[in-house]
């Protein structure tokens, strides 16, 4: 597996969110560098993560590249199956 990290990610959230915390957790566990949106604090943010995520209003909402990985229980999953480093590595 490459070690650089190829996919731009980022990380659609809100403070205080226990949720958007352990999915920052296991990016950064991994290395992987992202850009975080606080949603709760810009609204613009918070519509084109609703637009980019088909109506989706729970936080986080993850994408790695142009593919909606979707929140963290799916982070997680992804990692499970060993598929998230095929999404971030080339």
């Amino acid at each position: 597996m490459n070690t650089k990290q190829v996919a731009d990610v980022k990380v659609y959230s809100k403070d205080y969110c226990p949720y958007c915390v352990r999915a920052k957790q296991l990016l950064k566990h991994k290395g992987i560098e992202f850009t975080e949106y606080q949603v709760d604090r810009d609204q613009e943010k918070y519509r084109e993560m609703l637009e980019k995520s088909n109506g989706g209003r729970t936080v986080p909402q993850i994408f790695i590249g142009d593919v909606h990985v979707g929140g963290c229980d799916d982070l997680y999953a992804l990692h499970r199956q060993d598929k998230l480093d095929a999404l971030l590595f080339a």
